[in-house]
């Protein structure tokens, strides 16, 4: 990562005004930018393109749901600006974006997520760990081998394989009748990632083909994202799911998992850590009672809001007065050490941290077997 960083002043210029020109990147400085990504993972490419616009809210974003006192911190701040420069609103958005593409290799996409992790902070630039979805390409020409298709005439008809818990999309262009076999497919497969992102289409698509007649029910490709928030809601509302059961002399057991979870939803968290904590205030199924229950909330908030955007908690189990955590952290973070002094903070029990390297997510991948068999997907 410092390697491919520490040369990144050599190429800036040259990439944008590429973008800026719309002309191919000279030879020399592609050669130069090929070889470094390469040598992050033969298994990554990447690509130039203008910026798309940022998710990232405004100043005034939340108005309607701000507090009170938020509202007058908010107004005490407008009031003591000299400048709108000084009130962080607004300003020179990035015009250029370089990008990385693991395609379905997770090793790789997990190399491109610790690169954007890496990179300067560039007011001019956006850094992508991944194709982001560009909608507004879809109605647009696309030149592809030599072809020229007007996206704007693509129909969809998209299909959920309910037992995969993926999505098998037919993609239609009045214009595949001029194209040969292997084309047809690279213009399916990018009206798709243009779509959903790359993420996306890796988490969701189980297959992508080109349609020789159009569909009878056609749907327009923006339809796509709509589509997927409905098959991940079905799985579990895209967030958590909660199942109890009984063991006998132990009370009740009740797991708490994230659901779905694919690998592309936390790339850069390959370290497992494991919390284990008692507590003393139980109900007659040896589940926490008041004042435990408070403290316990209270104490996975903490957990929580130390790992920040450097770790997430994936599942808990809470059986026979136990507590069991399961948190994925970015190891390259220097997280560990902050995350295992805030767990040993509970006062209830002693408690037990331990922590490895799990990049394949075969711990929680094991717990989260039977519960995906008995959710689907």
């Amino acid at each position: 990562m410092d390697e491919f960083w520490s040369h990144w002043p050599d190429v800036r210029a040259d990439l944008a005004a590429s973008i800026a020109d719309g002309t191919p990147v000279s030879e020399e400085t592609a050669q130069f930018v090929t070889e470094r990504v390469r040598r992050l993972s033969p298994a990554l490419t990447w690509e130039l393109s203008e910026a798309p616009p940022s998710e990232e809210p405004s100043g005034f974003d939340g108005l309607d749901t701000a507090s009170e006192q938020s509202l007058q911190d908010m107004l005490e701040s407008l009031g003591s600006a000299d400048s709108i420069d000084d009130l962080g609103i607004g300003g020179t958005a990035p015009t250029c974006a370089l990008i990385l593409s693991a395609g379905s290799d997770d090793e790789a996409r997990i190399v491109a997520e610790r690169w954007k992790r890496a990179a300067p902070d560039d007011p001019g630039w956006r850094f992508f760990a991944a194709r982001p979805a560009d909608p507004a390409q879809l109605s647009k020409p696309l030149t592809w081998d030599g072809h020229e298709l007007d996206l704007s005439h693509v129909s969809v008809s998209l299909r959920v394989n309910q037992q995969l818990a993926t999505i098998e999309a037919g993609v239609y262009h009045p214009d595949f009748m001029f194209l040969p076999d292997d084309a047809r497919q690279g213009v399916a497969e990018r009206v798709v990632l243009l779509a959903l992102g790359e993420d996306d289409y890796v988490r969701w698509i189980g297959s992508v083909a080109p349609l020789a007649e159009k569909p009878l029910d056609p749907l327009p490709p923006t339809s796509l994202p709509t589509v997927v928030h409905q098959l991940s809601g079905a799985l579990g509302s895209g967030g958590w799911v909660t199942l109890q059961g009984r063991i006998p002399l132990r009370g009740s057991v009740q797991i708490s998992v994230r659901h779905p979870l694919h690998r592309r939803d936390f790339p850069a968290f390959t370290l497992y850590v494991h919390v284990s904590v008692g507590y003393t205030s139980t109900d007659q199924d040896k589940q926490p009672a008041d004042p435990s229950a408070a403290a316990l909330e209270e104490y996975t908030a903490t957990l929580r809001d130390i790992a920040a955007d450097n770790g997430a908690l994936f599942a808990h189990q809470t059986a026979g007065g136990q507590r069991r955590y399961h948190f994925y952290l970015d190891p390259d973070s220097g997280v560990l050490p902050a995350f295992e002094q805030a767990a040993r903070t509970w006062s209830e029990s002693k408690v037990q941290v331990s922590s490895t390297l799990d990049p394949q997510w075969d711990t929680i991948n094991q717990i989260l077997k039977p519960i995906r068999r008995q959710l689907g997907g």
